[in-house]
């Protein structure tokens, strides 16, 4: 299995290779040359595997000679024994949808699911390399708490992770800068999540200061996130078709950068029988216009109840464009310039046509959000979180009725206590993870959203 840019000018990598390289080198973003196909036969043989096994015989698919594979299937157990579910990602029915339940992980959140599994791979390389790596990240709330639990106290890895300034919740927050490890820097930037993606971008594409410090991807522009994410829409299918006997299953995926809804689309690729990929926005609905109208023009954040979602720029969908494009690296780079200064583009009705067939989208307001809480808790009992919330308002809205619908619930709902007490009048239960987080000590430093001065400060702490 070989890796290249979407951009052209960066091919034939190992897997391996890949991963460490992160963002290409080109400015593109790294995919596989050949997407594997799982026939029916190893789709039905998911039905008795555990998620761990299915997770290594998609992975290794990805992997190829690269790896030795007693190493990856060890790797890939070790990243999931830390999960406080026995299925990892447990499925269950309520009320007529299933929610697929992705936050059993160390920080509550569906990013632990890539990043349990990355941060392990990271060292595993760094080891058989004998090489350092300083880690460079944006979140909008999820990836920093998730990407820093990956990577804690490792020897060989510093991670310095940026987030927007009072704009992730006060769990997040918290999840993220009470980590003191000595190789754990946070930073808190005077911006959006928009301004820390652009700074992780202009400073990987600056190939001398990521090669002067060994620069390491955590975002989902790393192939590595996407990859592990793709499993659990195998493992999903594996689940709700035998109880429904349906051949197709609709997904409904919350999403503001466009990765986690991608990992679906290549499962959809791979063989898996999806009828429909359901787009769920927030007010940040850069990418239901995209859907909708051909319209992917870029408007000003705002603040909302869900805020890993409160993103404008979504740096996977570059990802998509490609395979939109007919794998065209040479049209596609003519559309990312054309962006780079406009911050729009429009797409015509052949395209448009094209997208919809992969895609249909809702937007889902602050008002819908709380109501579909309340709604759903009333009817079920079962306390949805407000970046779930409107992937499921939407599941319900845009699915076959004759289609079950699996909505991934994408965090914990007491990471965002005070929507959910907005909406139901009582405050989540709390796992135990967070028990007296709010006493915790704490380190995080306030940084002006520019690239220069991030850099200076990461140049003065890499290792």
């Amino acid at each position: 299995m070989r890796y290249m840019s979407t951009r052209g000018q960066v091919r034939d990598l190992s897997f391996k290779d890949a991963v460490m390289m992160g963002l290409a080198n080109d400015g593109g973003l790294l995919l596989p040359k050949q997407i594997p196909a799982i026939d029916t036969t190893q789709l039905a043989a998911y039905q008795t595997m555990s998620y761990p096994q299915i997770a290594f015989d998609i992975i290794s698919r990805f992997t190829g000679d690269d790896f030795d594979q007693n190493d990856l299937r060890e790797l890939i157990e070790r990243s999931y024994a830390t999960f406080d579910h026995p299925d990892v990602t447990p499925v269950t029915k309520q009320d007529g949808v299933y929610i697929l339940e992705l936050f059993h992980g160390p920080t509550l959140a569906f990013k632990d699911v890539a990043l349990q599994f990355l941060g392990n791979l990271f060292e595993y390389l760094l080891e058989e390399r004998n090489e350092k790596m300083n880690i460079l990240g944006a979140t909008s709330g999820d990836t920093g708490s998730a990407a820093i639990y990956g990577v804690r106290g490792k020897d060989r890895i510093n991670i310095f992770i940026m987030h927007p300034d009072g704009k992730v919740s006060p769990i997040q927050k918290l999840q993220m800068t009470t980590v003191t490890d000595e190789n754990v820097f946070n930073l808190a930037i005077r911006g959006t999540f928009d301004d820390g993606q652009r700074i992780v971008k202009e400073t990987f594409n600056d190939l001398d200061f990521k090669a002067n410090y060994s620069l390491g991807a955590v975002n989902s522009i790393n192939w590595a996130r996407v990859l592990a994410q793709i499993v659990y829409y195998f493992y999903a299918y594996s689940r709700v078709q035998p109880e429904t006997g349906c051949e197709k299953i609709d997904f409904s995926v919350p999403t503001g950068n466009f990765g986690d809804i991608f990992a679906g689309y290549m499962a959809k690729r791979m063989g898996l029988p999806v009828d429909k990929l359901i787009l769920a926005t927030n007010e940040n609905n850069i990418l239901s216009r995209f859907v909708l109208n051909g319209d992917y023009s870029v408007g000003d954040v705002v603040e909302t109840l869900s805020p890993s979602m409160d993103i404008q720029i979504a740096s996977n969908f570059e990802r998509y464009l490609y395979y939109l494009l007919g794998e065209d690296s040479e049209s596609l780079c003519g559309l990312m310039e054309s962006f780079a200064t406009s911050k729009s583009l429009q797409f015509d009705g052949q395209l448009q046509a094209k997208v919809r067939e992969d895609f249909d989208s809702l937007t889902v307001d602050k008002a819908a959000t709380v109501d579909q809480i309340r709604d759903f808790h009333q009817r079920t009992g079962y306390v949805l979180d407000p970046h779930t919330a409107v992937g499921v308002r939407a599941g319900e809205r845009l699915s076959d009725p004759d289609v079950p619908v699996v909505c991934l619930a994408t965090a914990h709902p007491a990471k965002f206590g005070d929507a959910v007490q907005q909406a139901i009048g009582q405050d989540p239960e709390r796992p135990a993870s967070l028990d007296g987080i709010e006493q915790r000590d704490s380190r995080c430093e306030l940084i002006d959203a520019e690239t220069e001065k991030v850099k200076a400060y990461l140049a003065q702490r890499a290792r």
